[in-house]
């Protein structure tokens, strides 16, 4: 599991010259090990804080609370990994999670005979008394440096293992689509719509899968993004659909914009523009393509069509968070390569009035690209 960031890690931490490290942003987390916590609704409270990863000695050590130690249990399994769990909940003592993590972490540091070694941590996202711990163990000449952001570019091109998690999130956004086009018709609310597509999602999965993202009516003033509210959706409204499903700790992303009864003229019009812009930056997706000239066609396209340009991204990377690099952006030189997962999403958007966005996940292959969104994006739901 995820044998290949790992190995990939090393390498990166050797050309640093650093001897150990600890990771503890989420994603790094997920990437490195494969395990994410079940959260929707927060940090779990008797976890001593995030779920963290250190590194010595050639070995990966995932550190979480008891309370998820069966789903810690398979990374312990890989011949690299070791599991540490600590004392969360109990009804023996006053609940004292951070101070049991502190407790784990130090007797590994004092196991693997750190000392002097180089130790880079990813301070950003570490409990302050975690860092100070690692603090007062260092000399003073070999405090902890701050490796924040030294995955992310490795994080851009997937494994097959990782384009197999995404593949399984984008089955599940198109039955979500599915259900939400069904659903759009007079007289529904914003909400109905989006309680109709989680259902069809959970029940695909049959598990809690967390949602997110937005379903808003067109005559909102801010009709690009937002959650759905008990707004009520009348005959020709646009409803613009973006649906994110986390599972196995990896995002999917898509949108379509549906519309409740007979399309407007207008819509259709709006709705040819993007859909043929979109099929556009399909084609410009390839490797050495430049994310700044992908973002610059695309608005290009939409500008020579005679409507203004949306003023959002117009794509980004996907993985083990939403939105990640490479970002289809203005000033965004990095360049696509095989391997990368890319979101590409144009809008138009008439503010109190109307809007649509239609947005598709491609692979990137040696040759071009691959769809993974297969939701159908055809405006009228039911009538």
């Amino acid at each position: 599991m995820h044998q290949e960031q790992r190995d990939l890690t090393r390498r990166l931490l050797r050309e640093h010259d650093i001897d150990a490290a600890l990771f503890a942003h989420p994603h790094s987390v997920t990437w490195l090990t494969g395990f994410t916590a079940p959260v929707q609704a927060g940090l779990n409270p008797f976890a001593g804080g995030p779920a963290l990863v250190w590194y010595a000695g050639g070995r990966f050590t995932l550190f979480v609370s008891d309370v998820y130690a069966a789903l810690a249990e398979p990374f312990s399994q890989e011949p690299d990994g070791a599991v540490v769990t600590y004392l969360g909940y109990t009804v023996d003592a006053p609940i004292d999670a951070p101070r049991h993590l502190r407790k784990a972490l130090q007797a590994r540091w004092l196991a693997d005979g750190i000392g002097r070694a180089s130790v880079g941590v990813e301070i950003n996202d570490i409990p302050a008394a975690i860092y100070a711990l690692l603090s007062e163990m260092s000399s003073k000449a070999d405090l902890p440096q701050a490796v924040d952001g030294l995955l992310l570019p490795a994080r851009m091109v997937k494994s097959a293992e990782e384009i197999e998690k995404l593949r399984a999130n984008f089955r599940l956004t198109d039955i979500g689509h599915a259900a939400a086009r069904a659903a759009v018709r007079p007289g529904v609310r914003e909400i109905d719509i989006w309680t109709a597509a989680e259902a069809a999602i959970q029940q695909a999965a049959g598990q809690r899968v967390p949602v997110t993202n937005d379903c808003i009516v067109g005559y909102r003033e801010i009709n690009f993004t937002g959650w759905p509210l008990d707004l009520p959706v009348r005959a020709g409204d646009s409803v613009i659909v973006d649906l994110s499903t986390i599972q196995h700790g990896y995002w999917s992303d898509s949108c379509a914009t549906y519309v409740a009864g007979e399309p407007s003229s207008l819509l259709r019009e709006l709705h040819a523009v993007i859909s043929a812009t979109l099929a556009y930056g399909a084609g410009l997706l390839r490797p050495g393509a430049v994310a700044s000239d992908i973002d610059r066609g695309l608005r290009k396209f939409i500008a020579d069509a005679g409507y203004a340009p949306y003023t959002h991204h117009s794509g980004h990377g996907v993985g083990v968070s939403g939105h990640e690099a490479p970002r289809i952006v203005p000033y965004n030189r990095e360049v696509l390569a095989p391997g990368m997962v890319i979101m590409l999403e144009p809008g138009i958007y008439f503010p109190g009035k109307t809007g649509l966005r239609l947005e598709d996940a491609f692979l990137i292959t040696e040759t071009g690209a691959e769809q993974l969104t297969q939701h159908d994006k055809g405006m009228t739901g039911a009538i």
